[in-house]
């Protein structure tokens, strides 16, 4: 095990009920199970270890060895200093595409400025925030007594990795991760008026129902039109570069050059005009043509040799709520299409044009292109005359030019239409609607650090396993969260919070890159409706990789949340209270995780899955948890426990959560950790009890750091610390006396109104 050979370690023993327990000591040195090659790697997220080491009987009375680490991680900071930086630069390149959203009629002009106002006040906002969390330099987690404040909202609470690693005597080595953190919620803002789950629904109700004066745009509508505007703003510059490109090849005479540059211009183009077949950029169009002065259309320039039509001078119908984009008379509504064809037109007169010249040259015949675009349009090579003794680049560039000068003219309409699209969203309640962004982005941020600590932990785990990462590029990984939280009071509100921030995990999607230097933390790229979070890896580590995951190919994860409230608050819950929340929650993720269950089993390889499934009851399992969730039965821990377990046999990023990731996670983990042992590595069937008791005792703790709580920094000689070994009473009382006691409650409570 190595256990004491990076410093000193105290022994302790425990007294557990009349007998000794296993021998525990603690010490600070680091995991060391993957290989010290993957230590720098690891250490660069995880900070400030603690380990315990413990010996526990076997159940042929031999001895097992356990090694169980907390550390926290730098990414609870990093991240959310990462995702500030890019929602600031969404928000400021959204506020000058409103500035040039060009003449509006006077109703639409007072409104723009209106929303531009806020708009810059939020990213004001934003900058102080990022320039407060700059100059944290302590902790690297955010504490309980911490979730309140304003500079921190975007921090999650208490992130740490809580590991175990076993040592059995007849079985393989194991590691058991668990990511610990407080229930991502908006602390600071407050939950009197519910969570996000419930303002999303609250705040959609009334926009498609009011009668204010802007035009309805569904959310759905909505996030397609930032997806096309993002899509245009990274394609549009690709497509430039490859043209140059192109035009590089032409004037080196270079006929594979040439085709492999057509070939990648091909593809960017045929993306660019794939983007604009919704019907969405069409309503767009229209609607922004009424909300000209005077219902005029102010036109773009135009391209040369391109024709202009003008549309005619009526005056825009009454502005008033509309469900569905109005039509107007004198609206042409075939320019658009004819303006956007030009694209595709002119990528094939370029792909004419280079077949022509490869052809002419004696190369290996045209293009695979070629061939399909003379069976659809003939014309387009008998068009075109060439001579072959002519320079490629000059027979090239009028024609680049004309592709570019057709897609300048379409990104300047779609991105003007699209935006009046997103001056909708913003039209109806517009300090509501800014505040429920900012109460999202608060969430996610703190979803969104765990989830990036899980994912490096887990790939640092199981980098040399063939099945993992065979599964990772083919499928995805499952991202299980077990939430502790009750269904009363505020803490309604935050699960509410999490239930949304971890479904919004869903837009995440991941990329492995060589590491150019000693940086390897992760970078954030995309927008607020989708994210590519890059992990950097030491060149040694990339090297293993499959070729896929080497070549860039994006990496999924479907998060799942199960909530059990186990508290005595969930139990004034069920008793008075109403539970529906948690029992909608679970019943969706159980389809969530049937469905990523139904992928896995379509997409692994046959020799795989018939491996698997002899391993693992996966089935069988599901049924048991789909049972369980519709039992409704009161506090049933079956369900985490199901959850848990087939989220381990999937090879998932495991987190539990609570309130502050204290007292009840803590109990969960351990409870978890002892159930572990028993059911996978034959722990004694009478030293079950003992050994949790053993995990939870402060006296197996040792000394701390000059007997610091990590959570306060201060001296505590009776107050228990924020770590995961800590002991809870609440859960050994019995339910008959727990409810004496909460009766007992309500009475003095009745009285003292009274």
């Amino acid at each position: 095990m190595g256990e004491i050979e990076d410093g000193e370690a105290d022994h302790i023993t425990t007294d557990v009920q009349g007998q000794k327990c296993a021998l525990v000591c603690e010490c600070t040195a680091p995991e060391s199970v993957s290989g010290k090659d993957n230590l720098p790697f690891l250490n660069a997220v995880l900070k400030n270890p603690v380990c315990k080491l413990y010996r526990f009987p076997t159940s042929d009375n031999k001895w097992m060895r356990i090694r169980e680490q907390m550390s926290e991680s730098i990414l609870s900071f990093h991240i959310p200093k990462e995702l500030i930086s890019l929602h600031i630069k969404e928000d400021l390149c959204r506020n000058q595409e409103l500035k040039e959203l060009g003449e509006l009629s006077p109703h639409w002009d007072n409104l723009r400025k209106n929303v531009l106002t806020h708009c810059d006040q939020m990213v004001n906002m934003y900058q102080g925030i990022l320039k407060e969390l700059s100059k944290e330099t302590g902790s690297s987690f955010k504490s309980s007594s911490s979730k309140g404040e304003r500079t921190l909202e975007f921090v999650p609470v208490n992130l740490h990795l809580q590991r175990m690693h076993v040592h059995s005597p007849h079985l393989k080595d194991a590691l058991y991760d668990v990511i610990t953190v407080g229930a991502p919620a908006a602390h600071f803002q407050g939950f009197k008026n519910g969570g996000l789950r419930k303002l999303l629904h609250r705040f959609e109700t009334e926009r498609r129902n009011t009668e204010y004066q802007f035009i309805y745009y569904s959310p759905e509508n909505t996030a397609k039109a930032k997806e096309v505007l993002s899509n245009i703003n990274q394609l549009q510059p690709l497509i430039a570069t490859y043209a140059d490109l192109l035009l590089n090849s032409a004037s080196q005479h270079s006929p594979d050059s040439l085709k492999n540059s057509l070939k990648m211009l091909s593809e960017k183009t045929e993306l660019f005009v794939h983007a604009f077949k919704d019907q969405l950029v069409r309503s767009a169009l229209l609607a922004l043509y009424t909300a000209r002065p005077g219902g005029i259309l102010k036109k773009p320039p135009s391209p040369k040799n391109s024709t202009e039509e003008s549309s005619p001078q009526d005056p825009p119908p009454p502005m008033k709520r509309q469900d569905s984009i109005p039509h107007h008379s004198d609206y042409d509504e075939e320019e658009w299409d004819r303006v956007w064809a030009n694209v595709g037109k002119s990528l094939n007169c370029i792909i004419a044009m280079v077949d022509k010249l490869i052809e002419r040259d004696g190369g290996s015949g045209g293009s695979s292109s070629s061939s399909k675009n003379e069976e659809k349009d003939p014309s387009l090579v008998d068009s075109i005359i060439t001579h072959p003794r002519e320079d490629w680049y000059e027979q090239l560039y009028p024609l680049i030019l004309t592709l570019k000068d057709c897609m300048g003219e379409v990104v300047n309409r779609a991105k003007q239409s699209l935006t009046f699209v997103l001056l909708q969203e913003l039209a109806y309640s517009l300090p509501q609607c800014l505040m429920l962004t900012l109460r999202r982005d608060i969430v996610f941020s703190q979803a969104l650090a765990g989830l990036v600590c899980g994912f490096i932990i887990k790939l640092h785990t199981s980098l040399h396993d063939p099945g993992f990462l065979q599964q990772l590029h083919t499928v995805g990984l499952v991202v299980q969260y077990e939430g502790l939280l009750s269904t009363y009071s505020d803490e309604i509100g935050m699960l509410e919070d999490m239930a949304v921030g971890i479904s919004d995990l869903k837009k995440v999607t991941f990329k492995i890159t060589e590491a150019k230097s000693n940086d390897v933390l992760p970078v954030i790229t995309g927008r607020r409706e989708h994210y590519v979070v890059e992990v950097k890896l030491p060149a040694r580590m990339f090297e293993s990789l499959p070729l896929q995951i080497k070549e860039g190919q994006l990496l999924h994860v479907y998060p799942v949340l199960f909530n059990v409230g186990i508290n005595e608050q969930q139990t004034l819950a069920e008793r008075f209270g109403d539970v529906s929340l948690q029992e909608s929650i679970n019943q969706e993720n159980f389809e969530l995780l049937k469905e990523y269950y139904t992928i896995f089993m379509e997409k692994m390889p046959p020799d795989y899955i018939s491996h698997f499934q002899e391993q693992n009851d996966l089935k069988g399992l599901l049924e048991n948890l789909h049972q369980n969730i519709q039992a409704k039965k009161r506090k049933n821990v079956e369900i985490m426990w199901l959850a848990a377990t087939i989220c381990r046999k999937l090879n998932g990023i495991r987190f539990t959560c609570c309130k502050s990731a204290k007292d009840r996670t803590s109990m969960s983990v351990t409870l978890e950790q002892c159930s572990i042992l028993r059911d996978e590595h034959q722990l004694h069937k009478d030293f079950f009890i003992r050994a949790l008791d053993c995990m939870r005792s402060r006296q197996t703790q040792g000394a701390l750091n000059e007997s610091d709580d990590p959570e306060t920094g201060c001296l505590t000689d009776n107050k228990p610390t924020s770590r995961h070994f800590y002991p809870v009473a609440l859960l050994l009382v019995s339910s008959h006396l727990l409810v004496v006691w909460l009766i007992l409650s309500l009475a003095l409570l009745l009285a003292k109104y009274q």
